[in-house]
């Protein structure tokens, strides 16, 4: 599993990041989680605002810090 955190290192960005690495380890799942920062990459995702999730390349989320229940949520649709 692939996630990345599209944004460009604010807080909210950061709070995402933690909030997403806490639910992986609580799940106890393995996954690449990286932050893109590039905003011409950024905007290959078709998104307005940061910060941004992506699970195995699909957008799931933008503007907003997720919970770490809520990126669980997400996960679990994606590790069917």
């Amino acid at each position: 599993m692939e996630i990345k955190i599209l944004g460009t290192g604010c807080p909210k960005c950061q709070a995402l990041e933690r909030n997403t690495r806490e639910a992986l380890k609580e799940m106890g799942i393995e996954a690449e989680v990286t932050e893109v920062k590039d905003i011409k990459k950024i905007m290959q995702y078709d998104i307005m605002t940061t910060p941004g999730i992506v699970i195995n390349e699909k957008v799931k989320a933008a503007g907003k810090v997720l919970s770490k229940d809520e990126i669980k949520k997400l996960i679990e649709e994606e590790n069917v």
